[in-house]
């Protein structure tokens, strides 16, 4: 006997995290919320969610009536580590496992993360798995359109900083802002660090080093390395002309 435990929305722009603890062999499923407080300023630096997902991990596990012989496999995400830490004080290590979860534990936690994000009135991108980036500027751009909904998105997270409207949430901070765009080769959301001009065309890191190392071709000029570096798909940064 198994018990699955796994999370949805850690890696989302929106709500706070769904834990949900799955049994393969009746088929019960239980879920807890870690609240999006915890994402936010005042609880993120002291990692407060860590604790909460595992006091909610262990609270779904009574719920369930684990057994102490009874595996039970936790998602490899950081946001159980205290968790996994905890169990392993009252259960044989053999027993807690970290595994990549997939199947019905997985489908069960996605299906109660999106009805939580659908009752704020935000309908989520179909390929949001598939295309996180895009699903974030998706995400974004709704709050941007509804700015008294800030209240539950993530806003602790030290990248948003760059970001205007998420500034007066977490304090005065000297970088420059970032605004949303759209890139004119590829079609792309990204980020630049300037208010778009829509009589200019505006790159993302990717399709401008591509731009850049096309001229440096036709003039005969070689193409430094952190400019090769600027173009690689892995860079998220983007720049314009």
């Amino acid at each position: 006997m198994t018990i699955i435990v796994d999370d949805a929305g850690s890696g989302d722009l929106l709500f706070g995290v769904i834990i949900g603890a799955y049994r393969t062999d009746t088929g019960d499923f239980k879920c807890g919320l870690v609240d999006v407080k915890f994402f936010q300023p005042e609880l993120y630096c002291s990692k407060d969610y860590l604790t909460e997902a595992a006091r909610i991990t262990l609270e779904l596990l009574a719920s369930l009536k684990a057994k102490p012989d009874e595996e039970v496999h936790l998602c490899q995400g950081y946001i159980f580590d205290v968790a996994a830490a905890e169990l392993k004080k009252t259960l044989d290590e053999k027993l807690v496992q970290r595994i990549r979860v997939t199947g019905e534990a997985q489908r069960l936690t996605e299906i109660a993360y999106l009805d939580e994000i659908r009752n704020l009135g935000y309908e989520p991108l179909e390929e949001r798995e598939e295309k996180r980036a895009k699903s974030f500027f998706h995400m974004m751009r709704w709050l941007k359109a509804k700015p008294e909904m800030l209240k539950y998105a993530k806003t602790g997270w030290p990248r948003l900083k760059r970001y205007r409207m998420f500034k007066d949430r977490q304090g005065n901070d000297e970088s420059k802002p970032l605004h949303l765009a759209t890139c004119s080769e590829c079609g792309e959301e990204c980020e630049v660090p300037f208010k778009p001009d829509p009589h200019r065309p505006v790159y993302c890191r990717r399709c401008w080093g591509k731009r850049r190392r096309e001229e440096r071709k036709k003039r005969g000029t070689p193409t430094p390395r952190h400019a090769r570096r600027e173009g690689s798909p892995e860079t998220s940064a983007t720049i314009q002309p």
